[in-house]
């Protein structure tokens, strides 16, 4: 997984590269601000996605915390989400309350705790993620404050480097599964 981190890195800086030749060559100042501030800051959101999830993912599988339930085929999933249809069960013939108290019941056992909650939004909460977007923010509102910001250039050079991680992810797909496997 180091060398695909590297790839990433490798063509986020080479498309950067490439984005400031062409500001320069065929566009104002405005546009080279607001392609290298919307490039860099959308880059460093989604590097800090990227670590943040990977830590989480490293965190789960070093304490085997498997949040997943494997049980259910996934088309049964879609098809009858509060298993309805399930063969497994016996039909009952209870009373209304009593089934309503046995669903509550199960409604309790499958909360979730605070602790719990908080452990599942570390990687959403972490503190590389909130310092990327707070530089995009801060980009945007420096960019218009001083009547830089010129939104198709921004625009643009936010979306480019989550279309380059796509891309090379699914190159990166392509390649895995055409070698043939030992």
């Amino acid at each position: 997984m180091h060398s695909m981190n590297r790839k990433i890195f490798t063509v986020l800086v080479t498309v950067d590269i490439l984005l400031l030749f062409i500001s320069v060559i065929f566009f104002d100042m405005k546009v080279l601000y607001n392609t290298q501030i919307g490039y860099i800051t959308a880059s460093l959101v989604m590097i800090a996605s990227i670590v943040s999830y990977r830590r989480m993912v490293s965190a789960r599988v070093k304490h085997n915390i498997v949040t997943m339930d494997d049980t259910q085929d996934v088309i049964d999933k879609l098809e009858d989400p509060y298993d309805l249809y399930s063969e497994d069960e016996e039909v009952d013939e209870k009373s209304l309350a009593q089934t309503i108290k046995e669903e509550k019941k199960k409604g309790k056992e499958n909360r979730r705790t605070v602790f719990q909650t908080m452990k599942d939004t570390k990687a959403a909460l972490s503190f590389y993620r909130l310092g990327a977007y707070a530089l995009l923010i801060l980009g945007f509102l420096y960019l218009n404050r001083h009547g830089l910001l010129h939104i198709p250039s921004y625009i643009l050079s936010l979306g480019l480097p989550f279309v380059i991680l796509v891309w090379v992810l699914l190159k990166e797909k392509e390649n895995i599964s055409q070698d043939p496997i030992e």
